[in-house]
């Protein structure tokens, strides 16, 4: 179970890379919950795909240096890595995008159900972020 798990959430991350959204999503349960860095908690797949396509319009971003971590029954795993993004345009309640890059080391942690994505709960230092596009 742990290479299986390890092997999906490898591929859900190429998948973001690749801006392939549609197999990124189909990588998720439709009761997926999403724990938004700093915020709260979103369910369901629909509002993964309203989240994406927000951020999809304010972030271009690629995960680099990615290790992946699983539990031995494959249950839940994490994910340790460095965001390269670019700001493109401002993001509600946050300061103006002028096409500011950044690096930013994250994490995130998910719970694994049925092969598919049940949980993921985004970490990242959002000050860290503030002060590199200028905050």
């Amino acid at each position: 179970m742990t290479a299986a798990t390890r092997t999906l959430i490898e591929n859900y991350y190429a998948a973001f890379n690749a801006g392939d959204m549609s197999a990124f999503l189909s990588m998720l349960s439709d009761d997926v919950a999403h724990d938004i860095n700093q915020g709260g908690r979103e369910t369901g797949r629909a509002a993964f795909v309203a989240f994406m396509e927000r951020m999809n319009r304010s972030y271009r971003e690629q995960i680099v240096d990615l290790c992946v971590f699983a539990s031995e029954d494959g249950r839940r795993a994490a994910a340790e890595f460095t965001v390269l993004g670019e700001y493109l345009k401002t993001d509600e309640g946050l300061p103006e995008a002028r096409g500011q890059t950044y690096r930013l080391p994250a994490g995130a942690f998910f719970d694994i159900r049925d092969g598919k994505v049940a949980r993921i709960s985004n970490f990242y230092n959002l000050q860290d972020w503030l002060h590199q596009v200028g905050a």
